[in-house]
């Protein structure tokens, strides 16, 4: 698989038969490609929550390219009347059989809601994380935005994701100590790709304290160059 980072929390991964693209805020301050070559081919849409930041460029994606959202059902619901037309609903302790991928749906310890002003707005339902699985690859978790938690182990135990996006940029998500910690004692990874972070200036600016945290770690850490690709 490729995995191409374009900022906060929006990824790209080109699976055999599948260009999945994870929380599209792709319009981030931080990405000054080529949005539209960003999600060229996308074959599914996979969202963790419905905050804006999330759903970036998901009604633009679907138009373009057709692709499939999926999400819970009140962010599908929602984007479903914004006029999103080809989605599947899932939800806690879900698992999607969709051809080229397998998509599962974890639990996330934070909030969901949306507003287009950037606002608080509509409350989206529970946030969670997803687990992509694809044969002849490693399973992906990407969580979302999330705090750290003990069933995270469980998270583990059920799905044995070797690749996890982590949020890291703290004051609306982990931060680097409580993301290590959670990569060390919780989940088994092989690689840690650090987001959410160097976005706003709320958010840390940087990956380092991370990197820092996990050293010693068997887990490799990472950080993709924004609108590269990078094999995995």
């Amino acid at each position: 698989m490729k995995l191409t980072w374009f900022g906060h929390s929006a990824f790209r991964i080109d699976y055999a038969g599948a260009v999945v693209m994870l929380d599209p805020f792709i319009e981030n301050p931080t990405f000054r490609g080529d949005h539209k070559a960003a999600y060229a081919g996308a074959t599914h849409v996979l969202l963790t929550h419905g905050h804006s930041d999330h759903i970036g460029s998901t009604l633009d994606i679907c138009a373009a390219t057709g692709a499939l959202l999926v999400a819970n059902p009140e962010v599908g619901n929602y984007l479903e009347s914004l006029g999103v037309m080809n989605l599947t609903p899932i939800n806690f302790g879900g698992q999607l059989d969709l051809g080229a991928i397998t998509v599962a749906y974890v639990p996330a310890w934070h909030s969901s809601s949306h507003d287009p002003a950037g606002g608080t707005g509509r409350y989206l339902g529970n946030p969670g994380g997803m687990v992509v699985m694809a044969a002849g690859e490693k399973t992906l978790i990407h969580m979302g935005d999330t705090g750290i938690f003990s069933d995270m182990a469980l998270i583990d135990e059920i799905y044995e994701p070797r690749i996890g996006i982590v949020p890291i940029g703290d004051r609306f998500t982990m931060g680097a100590r409580l993301a290590a910690m959670a990569c060390k004692r919780f989940y088994n990874f092989e690689t840690a790709i650090p987001c959410h972070y160097g976005t706003f200036e709320l958010l840390d600016p940087t990956a380092d304290k991370f990197i820092a945290e996990m050293k010693g770690s068997k887990t490799k850490v990472l950080v993709p160059e924004r609108g590269v690709a990078a094999e995995l």
